[in-house]
């Protein structure tokens, strides 16, 4: 699928400047993680994940190692530290800061509509901030058309300043899905 928009040069500056500010910012804790990873057992620190970004393009997406068997990786997933790397591929330009998840190659071959292909992955976006994990994945899907059918910078803020609350909150239970109820999710 062909690049149908371009790239907004304000969003892509948003992008450069906060994952780069971040990087700096979190190197310390960064370290501290790696480091606690690679003594907690064998294996890299980083692993890297195939996924498919704008116009279906295939990226390897970063992410800490993190066996949830472990206190160090449930604690990890729980508050999204292991998505940290991530800020690297949006440096690389393979993801936003926002955006919709970047989905593997298998689930995006089932997806029913490949608009939310049009615009970059993100790190955050609308599902994160409206119920994670809680949510169905058709409710995370239609949450990913509408951000994808309705980008703009003012919402792109708007996620990013309701992020941190959410990862400090840390992941919601999982529902099975035989056990789903469907409750609309909020967007303001």
């Amino acid at each position: 699928m062909p690049d149908r928009q371009p790239v907004a040069p304000a969003k892509r500056a948003l992008d450069l400047f906060g994952a780069l500010t971040l990087l700096l910012l979190l190197a310390p804790l960064l370290l501290a993680v790696a480091t606690a990873i690679r003594v907690s057992g064998p294996g890299p620190a980083i692993t890297r994940r195939r996924r498919l970004g704008l116009g279906c393009a295939p990226f390897d997406m970063l992410a800490f190692r993190a066996p949830t068997t472990t206190p160090l990786g449930r604690k990890l997933r729980h508050h999204f530290l292991d998505q940290l790397p991530q800020l690297v591929n949006v440096v690389r330009g393979e993801m936003s800061l926002v955006g919709p998840r970047p989905l593997p190659p298998e689930k995006a071959a089932t997806c029913p509509d490949r608009a939310r292909m049009a615009v970059r992955p993100g790190i955050t976006g609308l599902w994160q901030i409206s119920g994670r994990s809680g949510l169905p994945w058709e409710e995370m899907a239609i949450l990913d058309l509408h951000y994808a059918q309705e980008c703009w910078l003012g919402l792109d803020l708007l996620i990013l300043l309701r992020t941190p609350p959410a990862c400090v909150r840390g992941r919601g239970p999982r529902i099975a899905p035989d056990h789903r109820e469907h409750t609309p999710a909020r967007l303001a």
